[in-house]
């Protein structure tokens, strides 16, 4: 997975959906700069989220966008999506490896050195660092560590690194500038209004800590 794919993760939950289509969301949010969709949605059964994920694979491929499915591997193989992203108590990035195979993009959730390590060690290709700041959408998120956190992980690790939790157009600079390769944005795209103006202010403040990195 190219670095860049990476840069604005737009993360879906229909909490925000204000009778809006979750496709159309996806849609608004890649046509204002969306480089990375993955879908996670907890609160459906897996027929709803095999038929979510399903329509959101035929969008992202007309889309040329990568789609990544949280969690569930099963789901994941069934609709071919790009990957998927592990959590602390998902799978094993090894066991997920030899069921996906070689060319899937594998995701893993971390807030410290050691568990990066890890990761990096069982062959998964990004990682999903945080939390960066507190989170309003997710309030069980790992303790908060700050850009300090992020700086000193991406000094020691070579891994391409997504920022997540509490990220929004405000700040995603900051993140960028210093070290993130992107940033997974929940609310800050899909709570919007007009989303495809959401995620244009977020890919446009990436920009702003792309040059301040350089």
């Amino acid at each position: 997975m190219k670095r860049e794919d990476l840069r604005v993760y737009a993360v879906t939950d229909r909490r925000w959906a204000r009778g809006r289509g979750l496709p159309e969301m996806v849609a608004q949010a890649v046509r204002g700069g969306a480089t990375c969709v993955q879908l996670r949605e907890k609160e459906c059964s897996s027929r709803e989220f095999y038929e979510m994920a399903l329509e959101l694979r035929k969008l992202l491929t007309r889309l040329n966008v990568p789609f990544i499915i949280n969690d569930r591997i099963d789901i994941a193989l069934a609709v071919k999506a790009d990957g998927v992203h592990l959590g602390r108590t998902d799978m094993p990035v090894e066991a997920a490896r030899r069921i996906m195979g070689s060319k899937a993009i594998i995701g893993v959730t971390a807030s410290t050195a050691l568990e990066v390590g890890a990761a990096r060690l069982a062959g998964a290709d990004y990682i999903g660092l945080g939390a960066i700041y507190p989170s309003e959408t997710k309030k069980d998120h790992s303790p908060v560590i700050g850009l300090e956190g992020l700086r000193l992980i991406r000094n020691a690790n070579s891994l391409p690194i997504v920022a997540t939790s509490g990220i929004n157009a405000r700040n995603a600079a900051d993140v960028i500038a210093a070290g993130a390769d992107g940033v997974a944005v929940v609310s800050a795209i899909f709570g919007a209004s007009n989303i495809e103006q959401a995620a244009r202010e977020v890919a446009s403040a990436v920009n702003v800590g792309l040059q301040k990195r350089r």
